[in-house]
């Protein structure tokens, strides 16, 4: 019977050390097919060097004892990967010292292409092959006309092959394929030297039996030349690492120059920094920057001024999520030429899911979803965010107008614009909706009526399943009753001024959060008591002595100040405390866009996305409120700002 092992491969200079450990028979829950289990890959240097490891055969059963069929062979190593035209030492003995014979076949049972073995086991793969396949070695008693024998693999590897930019489509991507003959998945070391020092995520073969894994590489300076190589482990833990290849970027579009500071005592959270910038139409919108702001991934389309992305964020499955709509939900210009789509696209910037406007609308009409007074949906707009959930789902987050006839205090036929969620499977079909008329008062208009809701944010809860909408033109978060689809859609509490919690440690009414943006959980737990941060904009902040109403200009009064709030909320005393709150200078008011986050070393990120000097990007010490690091586009708003690990989910530059 075989042995199984876990293989680990160095490199050093040309030569591969490769140490062999045993492991279970079954690894990772895969099936193990016969002959191929446990494949280890190894290519690109003409000498490999392994020990340790054997395999034995056992006697035919129902044979007669002899001396010469009582013997067994040993076969060492068992596993061995090799490019075409490298070539490798086997060793076999027989128990009983008999003399041994030597075979090859390919995997399926011809002989085709399967490379040579001479009579002292030195295996030769074949100079070419078509694509990566798997060679059977076997060792035979000589005398036992080969009932008695051993086999080992020897995966035959064809190198991976590089598509550079502008082949890509990004002049900042490049992608890496690389075909294996067993389940597993790849990865790709880069960088400007062979030293590499990043690494891509992995990408699984299609199926456990193997096949074509693509990868693409992104998160590279412009201009610039690239080494690169792959790097594959399979199921069973062998593993592989590709020869460098190299590749040079593209020059990237135009964006908004980054303009960084970081403190000599500062130590930044590491990773990079993503800019949604909103204005001007000239500058791209989607882009990443390394922490010195040097730009190492943008996304580019074909789009009018009026159109802009609203926010994206990374997927679990290594895909952006973005929303695309006109700046202005009131008066879009030319409505029908511009874009209004919620889209997924890969990091060479290729859509891989999308949904318009239009369509939706045509699905809702198809759908039995209707408001509460029986009205079909006929939505205006995208509006702001999109919200992903663990089932795949979308939440969609739009806009449609509403006339009443008769509104206290406004003209016969006012058209108010109001909010809708609507929740879509992945195929975009809508199963559950919700809408601000028919859950909220419309006499309540603080703020910029008839544009009476105007939400920008979603949080999905974990614990509870429900959902957090924050309206900006309410100076309202609300909570409302999701339960993945099958929610009633109440309305369960309403947090801010004149909402249903009291202010803790804080002074009612001023220090409540208004005209806010880019709320986040500051916990991991979401319910019960938990923590939430936000951006507040304070357009319209209520003082004791009256409302205020501020807008950009060389002149900002004392009363408005930008701020960022972090709330305790306890759902069951119905309380928010205020815990932590950075009041910045006045000329740190924003009138509109920003967010606050929460990153991985306690400090919080804040996004002044629209001051008189551009947009303002801090990394803040929450104890001292000290500047940690700092990112500013003088020339350019960011409606949303973002620190992420890396390009890639689970992967921490």
């Amino acid at each position: 019977m075989f042995d199984f092992f876990s293989i680990g491969i160095k490199p050093r200079g040309c030569l591969r050390h490769v140490r062999l450990q045993r492991r279970s028979a079954r690894p990772r829950g895969l099936p193990v097919p016969p002959c191929l289990a446990l494949i280890l890959l190894c290519s690109g240097c003409a000498d490999v060097v392994i020990t340790g490891g054997s395999s034995k055969s056992s006697p035919v059963p129902g044979a007669p004892p002899s001396p010469t069929q009582g013997g067994t062979v040993t076969l060492t190593p068992q596993y061995v990967a090799l490019a075409p035209g490298q070539s490798f030492k086997f060793v076999a003995e027989a128990s009983n010292g008999g003399a041994i014979s030597w075979s090859t076949t390919d995997a399926a049972g011809g002989g085709t292409n399967a490379g040579s073995i001479d009579r002292a086991g030195n295996y030769t793969a074949p100079p070419t092959i078509n694509q990566s396949t798997n060679v059977i070695v076997r060792a035979s008693l000589a005398a036992s006309s080969q009932s008695n024998y051993a086999t080992a693999v020897v995966a035959l590897i064809q190198p991976g092959q590089i598509r550079c930019p502008p082949l890509t489509g990004n002049p900042q991507v490049a992608q890496y394929s690389i075909y294996l003959p067993a389940g597993g998945e790849a990865s790709v070391q880069f960088g400007t030297s062979t030293s590499y020092g990043l690494d891509t995520w992995s990408v699984t073969t299609p199926s456990a039996a193997g096949g074509q894994v693509n990868v693409w590489v992104a998160g590279m300076l412009g201009q610039t030349l690239y080494h690169m190589r792959g790097q594959v482990e399979l199921a069973n833990g062998a593993t592989f690492i590709d020869s460098d290849q190299t590749c040079t970027t593209g020059r990237p579009p135009v964006t908004s120059p980054v303009s960084v500071s970081i403190p000599v005592a500062g130590t930044p959270q590491p990773g990079i920094e993503l800019w949604n910038t909103i204005l001007p139409a000239s500058f791209t919108e989607a882009v990443a920057t390394d922490l010195n702001g040097n730009v190492i991934w943008t996304y580019s389309y074909q789009h009018k001024a009026q159109d802009s992305i609203q926010g994206f964020q990374l997927l679990p499955n290594g895909d952006f999520l973005l929303l695309i709509t006109y700046l202005s939900s009131l008066n879009p210009s030319s409505a029908g030429s511009l874009i209004d789509e919620v889209r997924e696209i890969d990091l060479a910037g290729d859509t891989v899911r999308s949904l318009t406007i239009d369509t939706l609308n045509q699905k809702m009409a198809a759908s039995a979803l209707r408001d509460a007074q029986g009205n079909t949906y006929q939505f205006k707009s995208f509006h702001h965010d999109v919200l992903i959930l663990p089932n795949g789902h979308w939440v969609l987050l739009t806009c449609y107008n509403k006339t009443y006839t008769n509104l206290g205090g406004s003209a016969s036929g006012t058209s108010v614009l109001g909010d809708a969620l609507v929740d879509v499977d992945e195929s975009g079909n809508p199963d559950w909706t919700w809408n601000t008329f028919d859950h909220l008062d419309v006499t309540r208009q603080p703020m910029n009526f008839p544009d009476w809701t105007h939400a920008n944010a979603m949080l999905y809860s974990s614990d509870d399943h429900n959902l957090l909408l924050s309206m900006r033109h309410q100076n309202w978060i609300v909570k409302i009753e999701f339960l993945d689809g099958t929610g009633s859609g109440k309305v369960m509490w309403r947090l801010g001024q004149g909402g249903d919690f009291k202010l803790v440690n804080g002074a009612d009414p001023t220090d409540w959060f208004y005209a806010q943006h880019g709320m986040n959980y500051f916990t991991p737990n979401t319910t019960g008591v938990f923590r939430l941060g936000l951006f507040d904009n304070v357009n319209d902040r209520l003082f004791p002595s009256g409302q205020v109403h501020c807008a950009p200009g060389n002149s900002i009064p004392p009363t408005c100040y930008s701020t960022i709030p972090v709330l305790e909320i306890n759902e069951n005393a119905m309380t928010a405390t205020l815990v932590k709150h950075y009041v910045p200078p006045p000329s740190y008011f924003s009138f509109f866009g920003g967010n606050a986050e929460l990153l991985a070393n306690g400090d919080i990120e804040a996004d002044f996305a629209a001051t008189n000097s551009g947009a303002i990007v801090q990394e803040l010490d929450p104890v001292t409120w000290h500047m940690v690091w700092q990112g500013s586009t003088p020339k350019a708003f960011q409606y949303h700002a973002n620190r992420m690990p890396s390009l890639y989910p689970g992967v921490q530059w």
